[in-house]
């Protein structure tokens, strides 16, 4: 079986603005996938050559075996959500859903089923005759993606969707968008540079950097074993250590205070925050290089104090060299 998408060499550039530098990659059928990576990386860029917004200035795109690197967004089988819900502000919420079936000519009765199982999907069923205006970012959202997945595409791209809701709301939506991916069993390709939300709701990963893919794999495989410095920073917390000329990374959670591991320090805590369950210490070694520690609040265990002189380690197997 071909793959959902695969793009061979791609290339992209906008005038003299390389924005993608031949990027090699294939999906999944079924995979939650994302592209991860800071403004300007090139995520988007790809994304939007997949939805057909962009032809490549070379290599190719192909979506199921079938290559569509010139082919027009309406000729390819795929439906994209957008961060501002691109909505129509005049139409109900079920005209809004129904609008792409219409466009197809699919007939009354049918556009009507199929447009009520796509609000009981993302929990909206009762709102169907309210204008846009009148729902929460959130319900908005929701309606968005209902609209995308009633046409039943081979491939949902989502374009940062998330990015205009509260902390809350974005949580809660993040489990909602997982439990629907897998109930409809679609491929969802997603474009975030938040890396706690990559990694919520990943199946894989792409990190991007300058316009290519520096690190692909699993959210674990990414957090554990980043490739290089880059992804090590941009993928979570990194504690940069440097002996012997190399840079090493230790991931906060690793480091302990006390004597108990192998590698051992002392350390002067220069930082310390209390965060609920978690409490972040910074402290800095002999070395120079500060260090973050993050501890549990268990109401039992004391605190380190600003100012205050402590030994501190990990386990070697816990470091990785990234430079």
């Amino acid at each position: 079986m071909p793959a959902a998408i695969k793009l061979t060499e791609v290339v992209k550039n906008f005038g003299e603005v390389k924005a993608v530098t031949g990027v090699n990659l294939e999906i999944n059928h079924g995979e939650f996938f994302t592209m991860l990576g800071p403004s300007g990386s090139g995520k988007t860029t790809v994304l939007r050559m997949i939805a057909g917004f962009e032809l490549p200035t070379s290599g190719k795109i192909e979506i199921d075996g079938v290559d569509v690197s010139n082919t027009p967004p309406f000729g390819r089988d795929v439906n994209t959500v957008f961060q501002d819900y691109a909505l129509f502000p005049h139409m109900s919420v079920i005209e809004n859903i129904e609008y792409g079936l219409k466009v197809k000519s699919v007939n009354k009765a049918e556009r009507k089923e199929r447009a009520s199982v796509a609000l009981d999907r993302v929990k909206l069923t009762g709102y169907e005759s309210r204008k846009p205006g009148q729902l929460s970012g959130g319900q908005r959202q929701r309606v968005a993606l209902a609209r995308a997945l009633v046409n039943e595409p081979k491939v949902l791209l989502l374009d940062e969707p998330l990015g205009a809701l509260d902390l809350k709301l974005r949580h809660e939506m993040q489990l909602e968008l997982k439990e629907i991916q897998k109930a409809v069993g679609i491929t969802f390709i997603f474009v975030t540079h938040d890396q706690e939300e990559a990694r919520t709701l990943s199946d894989r990963i792409a990190v991007f950097s300058n316009g290519n893919i520096v690190q692909l794999g699993t959210a674990k495989e990414i957090y554990e074993n980043p490739n290089s410095q880059f992804v090590a920073e941009f993928v979570g917390i990194s504690n940069l250590i440097h002996r012997d000329g190399k840079v090493y990374s230790v991931r906060p959670e690793k480091i302990k205070l006390g004597a108990g591991f192998s590698r051992v320090h002392s350390a002067k805590v220069s930082g310390v925050s209390f965060l609920g369950p978690l409490t972040r210490v910074e402290a800095r070694l002999n070395s120079s290089d500060l260090l973050t520690l993050m501890l549990i609040n268990d109401g039992v265990s004391q605190m380190p104090k600003v100012g205050e002189e402590i030994e501190i380690s990990w386990d070697s197997t816990a470091e990785f060299q990234v430079s």
